[in-house]
């Protein structure tokens, strides 16, 4: 072990050795991947409230639906409460709050009110939504709700919803809930949630793990309208314009750019539907305030400027609040009050539920705490971000061969700033202003960056590249040159794009860098959880008693991993390797997941199960001996579809044999990449449908073909719909996962 000044020992312990056929001569990929999120919620009054017959109102209803255009919703149900919602809309009064009534029965024919609420009022400054903290209730029992609002002498009543409470806290009883994520609604239809429809499951819950809304109006690289599913906003002055001529678009950034997506995205019918069927478990990702964000951080920029956008943000959780059935504070009976609930840096979704003996549910939040993305966007690709003596220690324990070939020229570099290289930095730092001015830099904003970034220990690797495309006579000869690991080592090709740095990364030399960034930090590197969800996850899951401990995570813990070292028909050698297709998701903190789920297991801590969504496609997966289940998107566009446009349009022909692998062959170039895959399907959309027992889980995952998302089975039979859904279900059972 090798002690730095100042830290601790480097350990690295939790790495798996670097594979001896890993061949690193260059490793320039594919050009810059564009994606946007692939490769891109009463008030209730406690017991000893009114208990009664409703009355006998002299005033007529009416079909509600034109004062109650998003219908209403139920979440984040326990064994005594639950959270009602409901947004009510007046043009004639947009200015004014607006006074509702809430009844909730046992009956769907509410001759017996457990809560008759007449004082509740939906404020104007929060859109007129509403989120009703309903206490007092009976466990696991289905209760109906309704609001209604009066006007002129009539009462406007929405539709008739059901919800249902969980069950008491050790109940011997199974549990039954569907998980699904990723609802774009731009040129796409719901037809996994008709289907869930058609099912008509007895469902306890329903688990959303993020997307909910998608924040741009139309970006090409991934959203295509038909004109009849499209966001406008009502305010488009406020958003953030994207894109250039035929290809712009829109991003949401104003409190009521958000509001319209989900005001829009929610006149859905079989949303709505499934909302007013089930009750939902609700946490953000990404998309929710902006694509593969951290923190308050933007990246449409991919680093070429700050996207620090705390405003925004604050904005896009403010809707999330007002629109979202759920309870971040705990909050006692009655209207909760949005305003209050607390914001970023501050902001807390990340809560559990117990569902009588067999289960705890831990929502987590990915997004909130999270640090960046290990290699910056804006990094320069000949940066070393290991040095000889940080690489040197990193590789102890390492075998011979490994060791060995690190000592390759490909990892020699030099300090650029020592007076002998004075020539070849004026031409390396002429050559990045260049391509940043043509990446849309300022002539100031690209020399800041041309003088923090061409500076200092650079590998001769990618640098001489530059230098011999201008002057063969500058290169610098690697011999007796120390050994280390830069940027272009981990797949950084260019600046200012995705690729090395949020998509298609060098599995191993990443994996190596990020254990020691993550040693000499102190894990603060991926931090993923931030120090107060942290200790409440591990207090949580070392104490819970239930049979199982599952996990809500909005991104996917199962390793997505392109193999293609042994791939005899791809001759290019920069491809020949292993890479992660996407470290926007957990693949990113590979440290961090090795050690948490590793800790979890040292800890005693048995049958957890991992859920997760974003990456849109279906896995089922065992980890470091954890088993893992992801969601394929309701909408959303496939990876595959995603990746064969983006490779076609970096210049690989459909016949070329990294598209074969990448794409076509995707699902089996993934399992054979990672022995811990037992299930893959990168086309399809749907959802995953769980009993939990007391001796095994059962998940079905429910999957349409991503080439159905465009049509609208709303309007065709139920058992043309039905023909296009297939069924693959797994058992999960003593820390595996197998076909039942």
């Amino acid at each position: 072990m090798f002690r730095v000044e100042g830290g601790g020992p480097l350990d690295f312990g939790v790495r798996e050795p670097l594979h001896p056929c890993f061949p690193l001569e260059s490793i320039a990929l594919f050009n810059p991947f564009k994606r946007r999120t692939f490769l891109q919620a009463v008030v209730a009054v406690a017991a000893t409230t009114t208990f009664g017959c409703s009355d006998d109102d002299s005033t007529e209803t009416s079909d509600g639906s034109p004062y109650f255009p998003q219908s209403l919703a139920s979440g984040d149900p326990r064994p005594d409460s639950v959270v009602l919602w409901v947004r009510v809309e007046d043009k004639d009064r947009a200015g004014s709050d607006l006074p509702l009534r809430l009844e909730v029965s046992p009956s769907e024919d509410f001759k017996t009110l457990v809560l008759d609420k007449t004082d509740l009022s939906a404020l104007a400054e929060h859109d007129h939504a509403v989120k009703v903290k309903v206490t007092g209730l009976s466990a696991r029992t289905t209760y109906y709700y309704r609001f209604s609002y009066e006007k002129d002498g009539q009462k406007h009543t929405t539709r008739t919803a059901r919800t249902r409470t969980a069950p008491a806290a050790g109940d011997d009883v199974p549990v039954k809930f569907v998980f699904a994520s990723c609802q774009d609604f731009i040129g796409r239809y719901y037809n996994a949630w008709q289907r869930l429809l058609q099912l008509d499951a007895d469902l306890d819950f329903i688990v959303f793990l993020g997307d909910y809304v998608y924040e741009t109006t139309g970006d090409t690289s991934f959203q295509s309208g038909d004109g009849g599913r499209s966001i406008r906003f009502s305010e488009p002055d406020g958003a953030l314009p994207q894109g250039a001529g035929l290809t712009s678009y829109l991003a949401a950034n104003s409190l009521s750019n958000y509001r319209d997506l989900y005001k829009t995205t929610r006149t859905d019918k079989q949303l709505q539907a499934v909302h007013e069927r089930y009750p939902f478990i609700i946490v953000w990702d990404d998309h929710e305030f902006s694509d593969d964000c951290w923190q308050d951080v933007a990246t449409y920029e991919d680093g070429k400027r700050d996207e620090t956008q705390l405003d925004r943000k604050l904005n896009a959780e403010q809707a999330f609040l007002e629109y979202i059935p759920l309870d971040t504070v705990q909050s006692a009976a009655g209207a909760i009050d949005v305003g209050s609930e607390p914001r970023f840096p501050n902001s807390r979704i990340y809560r559990d539920f117990e569902y009588g003996k067999h289960l705890k549910l831990l929502v987590t939040d990915y997004r909130s705490y999270r640090p960046d993305h290990l290699i910056p966007e804006d990094g320069y690709p000949g940066t070393v971000a290991l040095d000889a003596t940080l690489l040197g220690a990193a590789l102890q324990g390492q075998p011979d061969v490994v060791k060995a070939t690190f000592q390759a020229d490909t990892f020699a570099y030099v300090n650029i700033d020592d007076a002998a290289y004075a020539n070849q930095k004026q031409v390396l730092q002429a050559v990045y202003l260049s391509q940043a001015k043509a990446a849309g830099l300022t002539d100031a904003e690209a020399a800041q960056k041309a003088g923090k970034w061409v500076a200092g220990p650079v590998a001769l690797y990618y640098v001489n590249q530059v230098l011999a495309a201008v002057n063969k006579a500058l290169v610098i000869p690697p011999a007796d040159k120390p050994r280390g690991l830069a940027y272009a080592h981990m797949g950084k090709a260019a600046l200012f794009n995705i690729q090395g740095s949020r998509y298609v990364v060098v599995k191993d030399t990443f994996d190596l860098f990020a254990a020691v960034k993550y040693q000499l930090s102190q894990g603060k590197s991926e931090d993923v959880f931030g120090p107060d969800q942290e200790a409440w996850f591990q207090q949580t899951m070392t104490t819970a008693t239930n049979t199982w401990k599952m996990v809500v995570s909005s991104t996917s813990l199962s390793a997505l991993i392109w193999d293609f070292r042994q791939q005899a028909d791809i001759t290019d050698p920069t491809l020949r390797q292993r890479f992660y297709f996407s470290v926007d998701q957990w693949d990113g903190f590979p440290t961090k997941k090795k050690v948490m789920l590793n800790t979890l297991k040292a800890a005693g801590v048995t049958n957890t199960l991992f859920i997760s969504g974003d990456i849109h496609a279906s896995f089922a997966s065992v980890e470091e001996g954890v088993p893992v289940l992801t969601a394929p998107g309701i909408t959303s566009g496939s990876i595959k579809s995603l990746a064969s446009l983006a490779l076609i349009g970096a210049g690989y022909a459909t016949g070329a044999p990294v598209y074969q692998h990448a794409v076509v062959e995707m699902e089996k170039t993934l399992m054979a990449s990672n022995s811990g895959l037992r299930f893959a399907d990168a086309d399809s959309h749907g959802f995953v449908l769980v009993e939990v027992k007391a001796d095994e889980t059962l998940a079905t995952f429910h999957l349409i073909p991503a080439a159905e998302v465009a049509k609208d089975y709303s309007k065709r039979s139920d058992s043309e719909l039905e023909a296009k859904f297939t069924s693959r279900t797994f058992r999960v059972k003593n820390s595996d996962i197998q076909p039942a």
